[in-house]
């Protein structure tokens, strides 16, 4: 076998060197190809009310195939922390000071969309990072969301969203809200 070839991971999983495969932001195209030389147990895909083209194709594919998944970025990189601000500026190192995700226009007409999900959020008597990781494991499809954290603290705001249910009228009601929302893809590459 070919040390980092797909049939190398199937080869480990049945000398009991690892336990599962599990990949991170596949595609199903890549999902499939993987998938020939033996199961793909996890999926990690970026997932937030800003970013939900994973709902396509890759949810359904996921559960048809009994992949677990597990969604990073629930907070859209702090745009759903709600401490963002038209004036939020970001240190020269953050990759966000040059994303056109958080600037300008982009930025402006998101927190709008930030502060219509706090309001909802506040009647229910939730925080918004509560009511935004709530909304990811509101998805069937979706058992686990990673959320990022730099101090303790910071998960007693995300915690709860773990006995959080969010009714299908309120699902709705939140797909109204962001409607208007620009897409926030995160960091990429070249950006970095």
């Amino acid at each position: 076998m070919v040390p980092g070839s797909p049939g190398a991971l199937a080869e480990l999983v049945a000398e009991g060197k690892i336990r599962h495969v599990g990949v991170s932001n596949y595609d199903v195209d890549q999902l499939q190809a993987l998938g020939r030389h033996g199961p793909v147990e996890t999926l990690q895909p970026p997932y937030h009310l800003f970013r939900r083209e994973i709902e396509e194709r890759i949810l359904p594919y996921t559960a048809a195939h009994d992949i677990g998944v597990l969604v990073y970025g629930p907070m859209a990189h702090g745009l759903l922390s709600g401490r963002m601000t038209p004036s939020t500026s970001f240190d020269p190192d953050d990759w966000r000071a040059k994303s056109p995700d958080f600037t300008g226009e982009t930025l402006r007409r998101n927190l709008a969309v930030v502060e219509q999900l706090e309001g909802f959020a506040r009647e229910r008597g939730i925080s918004l990072p509560q009511l935004a990781v709530a909304w990811t494991l509101a998805n069937p499809a979706v058992p686990v969301a990673i959320v990022g954290a730099r101090r303790p603290a910071q998960l007693d705001g995300t915690a709860p969203a773990a006995d959080t249910e969010l009714s299908a009228a309120e699902l709705a009601e939140i797909d109204t809200i962001v409607a208007d929302a620009v897409p926030v893809w995160g960091p990429h590459p070249e950006g970095m």
